[in-house]
């Protein structure tokens, strides 16, 4: 099997997911014993930071533990610096809710070590066995994220790839820098992206690997279908990131109109969750107000000490 050389390490970022390890990460890495295995324990509490630990030792898998949260990206940092440390030369990212075979992993890498300049992601779908992610645009005009089978040829985008789920080579990851520590959740996985492109790299959605994300799982949400509610942490770092993203990325007149459509992509992303969730408690939508206002916080805050920030 290619894995087989070692070169190969698989990254997860944990928090208070150590069943989700269990039932996901632990059948992959028993049918790929040549990779390597780093978890990274986000500090949840005592009992199941044992948990992990107890995991990892029994599985030989590296341990990472943090004694607070550092969010995904951050985490996934840390993990992809182990991983590098032990000698993978690629690196597989990927969400303790997400479920991926060997065979799919292995698609993964032959296309990664064919041309390590390219990031590649497979099509997920959710446990309902609808498609969740087979590949989505950024429009670059206001800021909204539609899948690619919505595409828009009159409009201005660029392509990005989920990080639930996606492998790259330690080359790319080292001309690109790894995550932005500054997203915590959500978003990260756009940035790198768009930073991928910028650096000469690809983002490729493969059509022959597949993996089943039940997204939320590591919230304690039922997001096993469409239209499933969402966390409060989704709907703020959503909608917050959104302009962190702008403000890190373009220049002054787009961020102006992606401010401008602020409220109603907000709105947008809280009926991701579906409207009844509004009637049952407030909470969405003050999580989506907290977004709006640290969101717009940073707009201005960074055009008051940049001038015109991480540009294309």
């Amino acid at each position: 099997m290619p894995s087989s050389d070692g070169n190969l390490a698989i990254v997860v970022v944990n928090y208070g997911s150590s069943a989700l390890l269990l039932q996901n990460l632990a059948p992959l890495a028993s049918e790929l014993p040549g990779a390597t295995v780093v978890v990274v324990d986000n500090f949840t509490d005592e009992a199941e930071r044992d948990a992990v630990a107890a995991l990892c030792a029994a599985r030989d898998w590296f341990c990472e533990a943090s004694p607070v949260n550092l969010g995904f990206g951050s985490g996934m940092n840390r993990g992809v610096a182990r991983a590098r440390a032990e000698g993978a030369a690629q690196y597989l990212l990927l969400n303790p809710d997400a479920a991926l075979t060997a065979a799919s992993t292995v698609r993964l890498l032959e296309a990664v070590r064919s041309d390590p300049l390219c990031a590649v992601a497979p099509s997920v779908f959710r446990p309902d066995g609808s498609l969740w992610f087979g590949g989505a645009d950024l429009y670059l005009a206001d800021g909204r994220i539609r899948s690619r089978a919505r595409h828009d040829h009159s409009a201005r985008t660029e392509p990005w790839l989920s990080g639930a789920c996606i492998m790259l080579s330690a080359e790319l990851w080292e001309a690109v820098g790894g995550f932005s520590d500054e997203y915590f959740l959500y978003w990260e996985d756009v940035d790198l992206s768009h930073r991928i492109l910028r650096a000469g790299g690809r983002l490729e959605v493969s059509a022959t690997a597949t993996a089943v994300h039940a997204e939320g799982g590591t919230q304690g949400v039922n997001a096993g279908s469409t239209g499933a509610p969402k966390s409060e942490l989704y709907y703020y770092y959503n909608i917050r990131n959104r302009l962190l993203f702008a403000s890190r990325n373009l220049g002054p007149e787009e961020l102006r109109a992606w401010k401008r459509t602020t409220l109603p992509v907000a709105w947008e992303v809280l009926l991701e969750g579906g409207r009844r969730q509004l009637l049952r408690s407030p909470r969405p939508l003050i999580a989506a107000a907290r977004g709006v206002r640290d969101g717009l916080r940073i707009a201005r805050r960074h055009r008051r000490t940049h001038s015109g920030g991480e540009r294309s």
